[in-house]
């Protein structure tokens, strides 16, 4: 099979545009940075890279005979605000579970940001004390049997999709999206840096990078603080996805690198470098990032380029996935 032969539901807008980050190149002296962004892919409640995954999710939803999404996340999940947005598309319903996935002190941590979001678009919208795991949660299990219950009939899309069979299979087209992009560009993008937790972003281009034989790294930002979940999670779903799409070889170990260093001690929280780098691609760019994701992996990409990890005849295509709604909840980082 090739990825061409699944079904997908389109959701974007098209391709997601691509920029040079000029000031921010010039501010660090070293490679050139272009960001693409996931968070203007959608018209659908500030858009965000699980749309691209949702595409490939939606047609089985939809033969499956659901009316109902049923997602998991935590208070300030983008992924779960994504499944409402998704389902209020399709005139289906979601039910949501908000897990306490981070300990954060602002009053209004489950109020705002992307649970508003959420319970505007008219999603169930369901608050649980458990804590932060990329795995499959029993929280998530018992609203699908609730939803049973109840007469529905329950489509279950795991944190972040990533754990979906499906998961990957929207940044592998990803992929295949910015080699297009180049081509028109008259660009190679030799380094791609993007954010990595639940793991299906960072394998889905693991996947469809692969396919491509070029001389180009993905550096997945650990931001998930539970490193070694991560890195296993994301060989996993890339190799799934590559046989998938029918990659023809096996991945090698090199294809996959899951960066440590900028997620802190706990998923969720900023750390001082998180802050710094928000504050550093607004200030320089105009460009908004979270405090959750985006700020983690602006945060690597501008030690390693400032260390010449990334050297300076380096190309890199920064992956912007979304996230903002997220900031108002965390306004005393900003103070």
């Amino acid at each position: 099979m090739s990825l061409d032969d699944f079904d997908r539901y389109p959701l974007t807008f098209g391709p997601s545009p691509v920029h040079r980050l000029e000031r921010l190149t010039r501010h660090l002296g070293g490679a050139q940075i272009w960001a693409k962004r996931e968070d203007c892919n959608s018209g659908l409640a500030f858009g965000g890279n699980k749309i691209r995954k949702l595409e490939y999710v939606v047609p089985d939803a939809l033969a499956a005979g659901a009316d109902t999404l049923v997602s998991i996340g935590g208070y300030q999940s983008n992924h779960t605000r994504q499944v409402a947005a998704v389902a209020a598309r399709l005139g289906m319903k979601a039910r949501l579970v908000q897990e306490r996935w981070v300990d954060w002190p602002d009053v209004v941590n489950d109020k705002v940001g992307n649970i508003l979001l959420s319970r505007i678009m008219g999603a169930d919208v369901r608050l649980d004390p458990s804590g932060f795991g990329i795995g499959i949660k029993d929280s998530w299990e018992s609203a699908m049997e609730e939803v049973r219950a109840a007469g529905g009939v329950p489509y279950g899309i795991p944190a972040g999709a990533s754990e979906h069979p499906l998961g990957g299979l929207g940044f592998a087209r990803w992929a295949q999206e910015v080699a297009q992009q180049e081509q028109e560009l008259g660009v190679f993008f030799d380094t791609i840096v993007v954010c990595t937790v639940t793991g299906s972003t960072h394998a889905g281009m693991i996947a469809g990078f692969a396919g491509q034989d070029r001389p180009r790294r993905v550096l997945g930002i650990d931001a998930s603080a539970t490193i070694d979940q991560t890195r296993a999670q994301v060989a996993r779903i890339a190799r799934h996805t590559a046989d998938l799409i029918g990659l023809g070889r096996a991945l090698r170990d090199d294809e996959i690198s899951v960066l440590e260093g900028w997620a802190g001690d706990l998923y969720g929280i900023p750390v001082a470098s998180t802050i710094d780098a928000i504050r550093l691609t607004a200030e320089l760019e105009g460009m908004i990032i979270d405090p959750v994701y985006e700020g983690k992996s602006m945060a690597g990409l501008i030690d390693l380029v400032r260390a010449n990890e990334i050297p300076p005849d380096s190309t890199v295509l920064y992956a912007h996935l979304g996230g903002q709604p997220a900031l108002n909840a965390y306004a005393g980082a900003f103070g």
